[in-house]
């Protein structure tokens, strides 16, 4: 297939745009799919994908591989993934820090996990069993957040490290998420940006947020907000200007005003870029 790596603010492909993408093919410089949704042997939906990715990067994003959990990921869904990620050949894959689901039941949430040193041995070798399987490095994504366990004996930040170093993995930094567990937990959030080294990190991903005054609940309802886009500028600075993507996932607005969204983040990648070359 052709399309290189991304690069650039992308977007994620929602089925509310299907059409506009294969009629017009807007200028979009890569989009990101949820793998879960088109894991299927056929269908309309793998069809759509396979005509976007003629023309478009494409990564592949999963909500369910359940890393963090002691049983790991299930076999059936490694198999559909390899197959997917055969099919399409992304330029990323990627999956949450967390746990999902228990028994062979799913819960459709992203569960969080204890940041201790046991919890990173089971994330570190479970995703060390994805990247066999798919014969590729994955990316893993700091999730929001709204309790704290009284077991942990690592930051956040430490944790994500952690796992990413021992199973010698990316990470997809969620600069919102970062924003909304500052909030919620109590801390500086550049303290967490300056924790993560910069070799690991190889994706960004902004969405909106409710702010609810004494938590922030992550919806990716709303466009991403003033105090995201600061955390992101310095995430710029400090990590470089990799790929990004705009999330939104309900209440998904007509495809021009999630361009001009994207072009923010744009502007901020290129800056970051003039500002790089004329250092240097």
């Amino acid at each position: 297939m052709g399309c290189g790596a991304p690069s650039g603010c992308g977007l994620g492909l929602r089925q509310e745009h299907y059409e506009i993408v294969l009629r017009e093919r807007p200028p979009v410089p890569w989009f990101e799919v949820i793998s879960e949704n088109f894991m299927g042997d056929g269908g309309r939906p793998l069809q759509i994908l396979e005509s976007v990715r003629e023309n478009y990067p494409v990564a592949l994003h999963g909500v369910s591989l359940s890393v963090g959990s002691q049983v790991g990921p299930r076999a059936d869904h490694l198999a559909h993934l390899k197959s997917l990620v055969d099919r399409i050949e992304p330029a990323i894959v990627s999956d949450h820090l967390c746990w999902t689901g228990l028994g062979g039941h799913n819960s459709h949430d992203l569960l969080p996990l204890p940041y201790t040193e046991e919890a990173v041995a089971v994330a570190a070798a479970n995703i060390r069993r994805v990247q066999d399987v798919l014969g590729r490095r994955i990316l893993v994504e700091n999730v929001s957040t709204y309790l704290e366990f009284a077991s942990s004996t690592l930051r956040e930040w430490e944790f994500l490290t952690a796992v990413a170093q021992e199973a010698d993995c990316g990470i997809l930094l969620d600069v919102n998420n970062v924003y909304v567990n500052a909030r919620n937990h109590g801390f500086d959030p550049e303290t967490f940006l300056a924790g993560i080294p910069p070799a690991r990190v190889e994706q960004f991903h902004l969405a909106g947020h409710e702010d609810h005054g004494d938590y922030v609940i992550d919806t990716h309802d709303h466009p991403v907000r003033d105090e995201v886009w600061d955390l992101y500028e310095r995430a710029v600075a400090r990590f470089g200007p990799l790929p990004t993507l705009i999330e939104r996932d309900e209440h998904v607005p007509e495809l021009p005003e999630l361009l001009r969204e994207a072009q923010r983040a744009q502007n901020v990648l290129e800056g970051s870029h003039a500002a790089a070359v004329n250092a240097g």
